[in-house]
């Protein structure tokens, strides 16, 4: 009997290998730090060739750990992600970033990051490459204004906007789509 409940474990076992999705690695190749992009075939709606994406990500939420990227962060650059896999040229991507609330310690530079978090801010190589990828990037001055946040002790990647909600209802206004994270 004993033997009879191994076979059945073993063809249960290869049933659930073999239905196993064949998916292919995720891949990272405009911003590796972040999520990777795995290409699905024949997918309802992949990225185009030729769409122009105008999107303004609205980072608001802190990372689970220091040593993460914010969420904000990380879904635009897996979005880059994507849109690299795709083959789609920079130029497909109209990004905009503004970070506001908990989020906006990823825009602290290391020393004053490392002495909030005790780790350095994982954050800065990517902002800084995706200021190179030509996204926009702000933080709400506001919130710099009532948290008593010195300016100098941010990133010089990021620009300093009067309010997050004026910038977000601006590119909203201008077409962007909108995402929250």
């Amino acid at each position: 009997m004993k033997k009879w409940l191994l076979v059945a474990f073993a063809a249960a076992f290869l049933a659930v290998r073999m239905s196993a999705a064949p998916w292919g690695p995720a891949k990272a190749p405009a911003v590796p730090e972040a999520d990777g992009y795995v290409d699905i075939p024949n997918a309802a709606i992949p990225p185009v060739k030729g769409r122009i994406y105008k999107v303004i990500f609205d980072a608001n939420r802190a990372a689970d750990k220091p040593n993460q990227l914010v969420p904000g962060v990380n879904n635009l650059a897996s979005e880059l992600n994507a849109f690299a896999v795709a083959g789609l040229p920079k130029s497909a991507a109209k990004f905009v970033l503004v970070f506001h609330g908990p989020a906006m310690d990823a825009l602290l530079d290391d020393q004053h990051y490392r002495g909030k978090h005790g780790v350095a801010n994982p954050n800065l190589k990517v902002l800084s490459r995706l200021k190179a990828l030509g996204v926009e990037m702000f933080v709400c001055g506001q919130n710099l204004a009532s948290d008593k946040i010195d300016p100098r002790t941010l990133t010089p990647d990021v620009r300093i906007a009067s309010d997050a909600l004026i910038v977000l209802m601006t590119y909203q206004n201008d077409g962007y789509a909108l995402l929250s994270f």
